[in-house]
């Protein structure tokens, strides 16, 4: 059973794992596309973030940056390496929609990479109905971000 709780980013593995997603995205895109946030920008005012726990041991995390009353931003989804494969990443994005619902927002977002090591992230939003878009917010066409959105009221 995993519990999901709104996150400080004070406990270390939470920070490791943080540390650990921005090293991840280094291997796949340049520097100047890659649009993960530390630590620091995690602990913004307009984002909240969550970590995942199977007992006392950190399976995961997430954010949701708010773009506008009405738009949120999916952010730093990440699975610790120890728990892939186990439904997590699938239990936290219901989470984060459900949260997003409950916030208000109308329309969800997120930019992903689009090499194929994120292919499987890519597979995982569109079946939650996240389809492709144009980049949003600030974003710009980048060869190596892949734009998805879903709306969350008809």
């Amino acid at each position: 059973m995993i519990t999901i709780k709104r996150d400080h980013l004070t406990k270390d593995e939470v920070i490791e794992l943080v540390s650990s997603h921005l090293q991840g995205m280094n291997l796949y895109s340049p520097p100047e596309s890659i649009h993960a946030l530390d630590i620091e920008s995690l602990k913004q005012r307009d984002i909240t973030f969550w970590s995942v726990w199977e007992g006392s041991q950190l399976a995961g995390c997430g954010a949701i940056k708010e773009l506008d009353e009405h738009h949120g931003e999916i952010k730093s989804m990440r699975t610790a390496t120890a728990h892939l494969r186990k439904g997590i990443a699938r239990d936290l994005l219901q989470y984060i929609i459900n949260e997003a619902k409950k916030q208000g927002y109308r329309r969800l977002s997120l930019e992903t990479g689009s090499a194929r090591a994120f292919e499987p992230a890519r597979k995982l939003y569109a079946s939650f109905g996240f389809y492709e878009c144009d980049p949003f917010s600030t974003y710009k066409d980048d060869p190596y971000s892949v734009f998805m959105t879903k709306k969350l009221t008809d």
